[in-house]
């Protein structure tokens, strides 16, 4: 007896979820504008908002995650009523064994053995739903307060940083006052300053040299009818010999060191170009040395090369001629007052035949250590004025006592009542020392150069030989 069991109870009754599952999973998936309308309406938080209180993204399973391919609802049930695939054979099976043992009840029947492989035991819900390793986890998977606390702090460093970097802007626009209103909020008094740059002279130095100084007070001491001011400085290690070197004398000539001071101080400043041309006029021609005073008047020269003139032969005129382009003598006076030269004074136009324009030998030497430091001018102005100062055709002071290899850039200064010799003296074995020497003499007296030439002769062999450090064996280093 032929039994066929229909198909439709078959796919109602309870033991069949696989095949009612394959069946909806077989469905056919939405067209692609469907899926596009869906994203649509799928808007995520955005903003603030959305960065603090992101949507929670639902961790999927390696296998959920993948969806099956739907097919259309006819042709699944189509096939299965025909008995293809895996459900269709085990009908047919379940047909070939009722016809063999005749009609039964349906409790008598083995239960059905499913296939390992059906669609339903794939569609089973996976017991450990662990998100994909290979997935990386986000910060909404964290739980809500560690999440919201990690974008806060991110958020404070972002506002922090764009904070900081809006204030140091705007304290770079701010405007600076100018530096001459700032100095001219603090003032000081003349006698204070003054004590401040005697002490700062003093704290700069280091020791005296007693044996030197010994020589230099026999030496003087046997030219009774001259007043000497002798002031000596070791560059090396700034011991010194100060013998009335604080005592005032007519500058001379040697007054134009400090102009000449002055003049690179306002190249630097670019107050005066080196090509920038000076006219001679009548007003600054000064008789003595010099030949520019024989030019016609309206000749004109470089600002450098009337300076360079003014120390190499000694010039007048040229000597004038930059003290009126820099602003005449009473703003000179201060600035050598600011340098802390308290006895260098400009009273007259040159020649100073009568000797009212003074200085000392401390205020030119600490002028000459100054300038060897680069506090005054720059170091390219430095070299340049060393430069001029070393083409001084007269070379009866100093220059005398000194060995054939040693170099000095120096001014000498001569009048009736007075004569001297600034300079830096450079020594073969690399030594350098500051000598500066004024001498108070009666009308022209020939002793006074003499004088100054032992007064060289004496500190140059002294310094020569002396070394205030122990001498340290090759030994003893070792």
């Amino acid at each position: 007896m032929n039994l066929e069991v229909p198909s439709i109870p078959f796919f109602a009754s309870s033991n069949n979820k696989g095949s009612v599952a394959e069946i909806k999973s077989s469905r056919t998936p939405p067209n692609s504008k469907q899926n596009r309308h869906r994203k649509k309406n799928r808007r995520s938080r955005r903003g603030l908002l959305g960065f603090l209180f992101p949507k929670k993204s639902k961790a999927k399973s390696g296998a959920s995650a993948k969806r099956l391919p739907r097919r259309r609802q006819g042709k699944g049930l189509s096939l299965l009523s025909r008995g293809e695939g895996t459900n269709g054979e085990n009908a047919h099976q379940e047909s070939t064994r009722r016809k063999k043992i005749g009609p039964t009840s349906a409790s008598q029947l083995p239960p059905v053995v499913k296939n390992a492989g059906s669609a339903s035991q794939s569609n089973q819900p996976r017991v450990n739903n662990l998100p994909d390793p290979k997935e990386p986890i986000s910060l909404s998977l964290l739980p809500p307060p560690l999440a919201i606390a990690t974008r806060l702090i991110v958020l404070t460093i972002g506002v922090s940083t764009l904070l900081g970097s809006l204030i140091a802007i705007s304290y770079s626009l701010k405007t600076v006052e100018p530096v001459e209103k700032a100095i001219a909020i603090e003032t000081v008094a003349p006698s204070d300053q003054q004590e401040l740059e005697e002490l700062f002279s003093m704290i700069s130095l280091g020791n005296e040299i007693p044996a030197l100084q010994d020589k230099f007070s026999t030496l003087t001491a046997n030219y009774s009818q001259l007043e000497a001011g002798i002031y000596v400085v070791d560059l090396d290690n700034k011991n010194y010999v100060n013998l009335r070197g604080s005592n005032v004398f007519s500058a001379a000539s040697t007054i134009k060191v400090p102009v000449l001071v002055a003049f690179f101080e306002d190249v630097d400043a670019g107050k005066i170009r080196l090509d920038e041309p000076l006219t001679v006029a009548k007003e600054v021609v000064g008789g003595g040395s010099g030949y520019m005073q024989y030019d016609k008047l309206g000749t004109k020269y470089s600002a450098l090369h009337t300076a360079t003139d003014m120390i190499r032969v000694s010039d007048n005129t040229a000597t004038n001629m930059l003290i009126e382009r820099m602003g005449g003598a009473d703003v000179l006076n201060q600035r050598f007052a600011d340098w802390g030269l308290n006895h260098t004074v400009i009273r007259n136009p040159l020649p100073d035949l009568t000797g009212t324009n003074t200085t000392s030998p401390e205020d030119l030497g600490n002028l000459l250590i100054k300038v060897n430091r680069g506090d005054l001018i720059s170091l390219r102005s430095r070299d340049r004025l060393l430069e001029i100062m070393r083409k001084t055709r007269t070379r009866t002071l100093l220059p005398q006592g000194l060995e054939e290899d040693a170099t000095i850039a120096h001014k000498t200064g001569d009048i009736r009542s007075s004569l001297g010799d600034v300079g830096i003296i450079d020594m073969p074995n690399g030594k350098r020392y500051v000598a500066s020497v004024l001498v108070k003499r009666p009308a022209n007296d020939p002793q006074a150069k003499i004088l100054i030439q032992k007064i060289s002769r004496t500190a140059y062999q002294h310094l020569k030989f002396y070394n205030d450090r122990p001498f340290i064996s090759s030994s003893e280093e070792e």
